[in-house]
């Protein structure tokens, strides 16, 4: 059996080894043929904590790690330069 792949960005980091990355995915409406757009957001293991908020990452499919974590960080294709702001004034 093949491995599933699926290319997202980057939403959460806060978690330690973890990111939730965002996959949309485009499809015609079955009726009408106006493109639909879903959103699937995957709880993904990142052993170096080296993903960032923005990035657009590459997740293959593994086996359970923990209740909600089936999925590791195979590539990183784009970094964001973005720099998180603090809520000092």
């Amino acid at each position: 059996m093949a491995l599933k792949e699926r290319v997202g960005t980057v939403v959460s980091d806060k978690m330690d080894k973890t990111v939730v990355v965002a996959v949309e995915n485009r499809f015609p409406h079955a009726i009408y043929q106006k493109t639909v757009s879903r959103t699937t957001r995957y709880k993904v293991h990142d052993e170096t904590n080296s993903c960032k908020v923005g990035d657009r990452v590459r997740i293959t499919e593994t086996r359970p790690l923990s209740r909600t974590k089936r999925w590791q960080v195979a590539e990183v294709l784009a970094t964001t330069g973005a720099v998180k702001a603090t809520g000092a004034n």
